[in-house]
């Protein structure tokens, strides 16, 4: 009984010292309980400190509780594995194919003495044994859902990532870890599908450029059709103004001719009415008189020879009266001859 008291005082006065860095967290075991409970404690120890425990009957472990990055690439030199350790699958459509996949993960620092009891006594192991194998069965799970056209569309790569990552916290939450976020990096086809869908966007861009640039060559000739339009509207307006004026002066021309036209018709009435009463004036006994005085003015100062004819005394006689009256109605038609002209 005696030396058990000794080797316990033995062990109890062993004591070693351990530390956490500023990202770590401490989870003690016992192997011996000479006070408390035995086995690894749900008491954590903080970060960025120094503890003293008993030697050999006690056990630590620490936890780098920042966040981590699983990357699995296919590069040998940017991976955690010097070798290719992208995720290799088929698409929903049979296609083979391979995506670089990259998981940011922490432990969850509460959840430390169960991790240490469950899962391993490292982050390392608790990322080999457990994040390791999850990420790569359910995201696997989770794109082989996609078509292979899906993945040339961001926003279906963006979707696909979240729905990984609500799938692979909702398992490794209980286990201790938070999953922050899921990233896909690059994906490789099998080289001649690679090919084959290379040659079908080119095509396709071909496509859209050739139905842009028709879009944009039609788009070009309406406008010029409605300038054309304008310009042809604008010479119509010019040559209907044009026309009104024309009209405009045609209408007053012809106002005025017309007013012209009826004022000479309307004098030459007035002048014919006035001959015709002078006509008929001359016709009675006052015209036959003024045929005669005007014919008595022409024949003034004249000389008058009366020559011989072959009547029985030698002599013609002469019907002046005659005379005088064919005179006067020949000078009467000249003068009304005149005046009509």
């Amino acid at each position: 009984m005696r030396k058990l008291l000794i080797s316990l005082v033995f062990f109890a006065s062993a004591c070693t010292f351990h530390s956490t860095d500023s990202t770590e967290i401490g989870v003690l075991t016992r192997k011996i309980a000479l006070f408390g409970s035995a086995g690894v404690q749900q008491e954590t120890y903080p970060p960025g400190a120094t503890y003293t425990f008993p030697a050999f009957i006690t056990d630590w472990h620490v936890f780098n509780v920042a966040l981590q990055n699983l990357s699995m690439v296919q590069s040998k030199t940017q991976g955690d594995r010097a070798e290719r350790d992208d995720i290799e699958f088929k698409t929903h459509d049979g296609n083979d194919i391979t995506v670089d996949v990259t998981v940011a993960w922490r432990i969850d620092t509460a959840k430390t003495p169960y991790i240490l009891e469950h899962v391993g006594g490292s982050t390392g192991e608790v990322k080999e044994n457990l994040v390791r194998p999850t990420c790569r069965s359910i995201v696997r799970d989770v794109l082989n859902t996609m078509t292979s056209e899906e993945f040339y569309v961001s926003d279906k790569r963006f979707q696909k990532a979240e729905e990984a990552r609500e799938k692979l916290a909702g398992f490794l939450q209980p286990e201790g870890v938070v999953v922050e976020r899921v990233i896909l990096g690059e994906h490789h086809f099998h080289p001649e599908y690679e090919k084959v869908i290379h040659d079908k966007k080119l095509a396709e861009q071909t496509a859209e450029r050739m139905v842009s640039e028709g879009h944009a060559a039609q788009q070009e000739s309406l406008r010029n059709l409605e300038t054309a339009k304008g310009q042809v509207s604008q010479k119509i307006a010019t040559a209907q103004g044009a026309l009104d004026q024309v009209k405009l002066h045609a209408d007053a021309d012809f106002f005025s001719s017309q007013r012209e036209a009826e004022a000479i018709l309307a004098e030459r009435k007035a002048h014919a009415k006035g001959v015709e009463k002078t006509n008929q004036a001359m016709m009675g006994a006052g015209g036959r008189t003024l045929v005669k005085l005007r014919v008595a003015e022409a024949l003034m100062g004249k000389e008058i020879v009366f020559l011989p004819g072959g009547g029985k005394a030698g002599l013609q006689t002469l019907n002046l009266n005659e005379l005088l009256g064919r005179y006067a109605a020949a000078r009467v038609e000249q003068a009304s001859s005149d005046e009509k002209k």
